[in-house]
């Protein structure tokens, strides 16, 4: 009979291992579909670049066939991607983004669905008059980043054509779209501390009749069978789940991409076909979970292949050595050094991460063997003293119940390390107040803006009214140099985040002496002293993201000095917010405002969280069901002891108590290492977005201690399946055994 026969006949005739088979296919279908579908995340943002790439304009592009210029708009809260084109050749020479169906003309626009629909929910003063023209066509999914991108390609002729605009040879091809480096960052992240926790689980189903098939391998080896005929039945045994749990992972694929295109990334979902992986790695990722289940087990049979009298016989185990210790001390000297390299890779940085999650299978062992030492050293309850036994005698099973509620530890706790650091980064982009709307232009075209806007807002209705802010450099003899603002002091303490003393006289008003300094319209132009007289006051910030170093009044702007950059702001206090915003937006300029520069940051802020909430829901799953099954396991292994004790009057109350304490003992030593751990790998990655940026230090919270509470509490809860396993022993006769 070959191994794959003598598999099945085993399958047929044994529940217990057919209960084990099942628990490890499903334990490799969960592997296998997370690998598919973290894999596939970076393909998933490089679909997305291809559609939208040619939303951004190609700077390194050279060529004359037309002129471009990329603006953002904000309409309910909501982007709006504007880009402004026009033709200087034949319009039909143009290639075209798929999704495009026409070259724009002078006055004509095309916009996404999503769009449309806005254009007709709002009036014509709120959205629609932004974009000076009639809406010709619609783009289709094909153009769009994703599905409820709002985009708006507006027609011109060349003399019309907004400033700043770039002559380039045609729209940016799709051949320069880019993976998003952070999902893909976070796609590693993902593999490598979710995969583990599926992995946990495929080794706790694998060993729930581990005792019992030892036996039996031990019985043939003793029989006569070779090492090879051995590690054959046991390829066979395991291969037959790994390789149907690949194929139900590789079919359940599918679902879980239909439930990822509903999870928002960057402003929006996704299409379906987004999450489409190349034929190789698929084959390769459904090939490699069964060939590394295959290879755990072949590698787990050293004793049987080497000791078959040992395994029979169920001999201790070798004790464990305190070298152990040294991996987590090393892998974490090779994390953070990578982490703090000025060169280092995504690559180097997840084989840190991996090193340091790798390093929990060798220090675990040993930290549950040393608390088993202490409990039977020092406990005399019988509950106690069992589960000290326990530990003691066989602390890698003992440990294997709480490795996965310790891998789930330290994921949260990374996470709420980096969480709250991430969201201190929030703020800045203070130099208007909030209720003000500016764009940017040039000096030259800043006084036609502001009359073309305060036109549209008298034609509107509206009280608000545009002014120009001119922007100066401020330089001193010793070199230092200032951004200045020039705008009058009344119009400052309506528009800026800052509080100014008025008077008659023209001043000049900084957070320091001002007095000295020179002013030119750009930082390459001489500066002119300023003007004899001229009254030097003092800058009140209103906040700390403030961003205004100086204000300068335009009567005491020297003669001759042009500023170079301009703003034209309008307060939309008093007014509608959305109708100020299409007077202002109808110039074809960015718009900007600080309100939608913060939603910007709560938009990431969101992401990220989402991400971790799905990634810790998912840890804490796969955390308490290998942790239920490696109780089970350990029960079913020891069936013998456990009859004979109820055989001799134990309490199955009693027996239940110590298996508690078997799971919650390690668990509490090691998840307390863990959040430790977790927390300083987060402190590291941290450091990697910390640097260069002044002001920023990471924030920790009590919140750290929850993810060690709850891996407790999830531990001593799984392990709660000892009972209905004990009762089950006691109600099967020992000779079946």
């Amino acid at each position: 009979m070959n191994p794959v026969q003598l598999a099945f006949r085993v399958l047929r005739v044994d529940g217990r291992t057919r209960t084990s088979t099942v628990l490890t296919a499903v334990g490799v279908a969960v592997a296998t579909g997370l690998v598919l579908l973290l894999v596939s995340l970076p393909f998933a943002t490089k679909a997305r670049a291809e559609r939208s790439i040619w939303q951004e304009v190609d700077y390194r592009s050279s060529g004359s066939a037309m002129l471009i210029v990329q603006g953002t708009d904000f309409t309910g809260g909501q982007e709006i991607t504007r880009l402004d084109v026009s033709s200087t050749v034949d319009p039909h020479t143009i290639a075209l983004p798929a999704g495009v169906p026409s070259f724009p003309g002078a006055g004509q626009v095309l916009v996404s669905p999503a769009l449309f629909e806005r254009m007709h929910e709002l009036p014509a003063s709120q959205l629609a008059d932004r974009f000076q023209g009639t809406v010709v066509g619609t783009l289709d999914d094909r153009a769009l980043r994703y599905p409820d991108q709002l985009v708006a390609l507006v027609g011109h002729s060349p003399e019309q054509q907004p400033a700043g605009s770039y002559q380039v040879a045609g729209f940016q091809p799709a051949a320069n779209a880019e993976v998003d480096p952070l999902l893909e960052l976070l796609a590693g992240v993902g593999v490598v501390v979710l995969i583990v926790p599926s992995l946990v689980l495929v080794a706790s189903s694998s060993r729930l009749t581990a005792a019992r098939r030892e036996r039996r391998l031990a019985a043939l080896r003793l029989a006569g069978a070779t090492p090879g005929q051995v590690t054959g039945i046991v390829a066979a045994e395991t291969g037959v789940a790994a390789v149907v749990g690949a194929l139900i992972g590789l079919a359940v694929s599918p679902l879980l991409h239909s439930l990822a295109t509903l999870v928002p990334w960057d402003g929006g979902t996704w299409l379906p076909s987004d999450f489409g992986l190349p034929a190789g790695v698929t084959v390769f990722l459904v090939v490699a979970m069964p060939v590394l289940v295959l290879a755990a087990a072949v590698l787990g049979l050293r004793r049987v292949v080497g000791n078959p009298i040992g395994a029979a016989s169920s001999h201790t185990p070798k004790p464990l050595h305190a070298w152990r210790l040294l991996a987590l001390p090393v892998a974490g000297a090779f994390f953070f050094f990578v982490v703090s390299s000025n060169d280092s890779s995504a690559a180097m940085v997840l084989l840190g991460l991996l090193l340091v999650v790798a390093s929990a299978v060798l220090v675990g062992p040993w930290i549950t063997f040393a608390v088993g030492r202490i409990f039977v050293q020092r406990w005399r309850r019988p509950a106690g003293l069992l589960a000290g036994r326990r530990l003691l005698d066989d602390p890698r099973g003992a440990y294997r119940a709480s490795a996965g509620v310790v891998l789930a530890v330290f994921i949260g706790s990374m996470a709420l390390t980096l969480m709250p650091s991430f969201e201190s980064m929030a703020g800045g982009g203070g130099t208007f107040r909030d209720p003000v709307l500016s764009v940017s232009t040039s000096s030259e075209r800043a006084r036609e803006v502001t009359a073309q806007t305060n036109a549209r807002l008298a034609g509107y209705g509206q009280r608000a009214r545009a002014a120009e802010v001119g922007e100066v450099v401020l330089s001193s003899v010793n070199g230092s140099r200032l951004q200045a603002l020039v705008v009058p002091c009344a119009q400052a303490n309506e528009l800026l985040r800052v509080a100014l003393t008025c008077d008659s006289a023209p001043a000049v008003y900084g957070l320091g002496d001002l007095s000295g300094y020179r002013v030119s319209g750009n930082y390459d132009e001489p500066g002119v002293p300023l003007v004899a007289g001229t009254q030097v006051r003092s800058l009140r910030p209103l906040d700390s993201d403030v961003s205004v170093d100086a204000i300068v009044d335009p009567a005491a702007l020297p003669a001759g000095v042009v500023p170079g950059q301009a703003k034209v702001a309008v307060s939309t206090t008093g007014s509608d917010p959305e109708t100020v915003r299409t007077a202002l937006a109808a110039s074809g300029e960015s718009v900007y405002s600080r309100d939608v520069y913060l939603a910007g940051q709560q938009t990431e802020l969101d992401d990220l969280r989402r991400v971790t909430v799905i990634g810790l829901v998912a840890a804490a799953v796969l955390a308490g069901c290998s942790a239920a099954i490696a109780t089970a396991g350990s029960v079913l292994d020891r069936r013998r002891t456990f009859g004979a004790l109820m055989a001799a009057g134990t309490p199955v109350r009693l027996l239940s108590r110590a298996l508690r304490a078997e799971a919650a003992l390690p668990a509490l030593a090691a998840t307390v290492g863990a959040g430790v751990v977790g927390m300083l790998v987060g402190l590291g990655l941290f450091s990697m977005i910390q640097e260069g940026r002044e002001g920023v230090s990471a924030v920790l919270t009590p919140w750290l201690l929850a993810p060690v509470v709850l891996g407790l509490g999830v531990a001593v809860l799984a392990a709660s399946v000892c009972t209905p396993a004990l009762n089950r022993v006691r109600a099967e006769p020992l000779a079946d055994e």
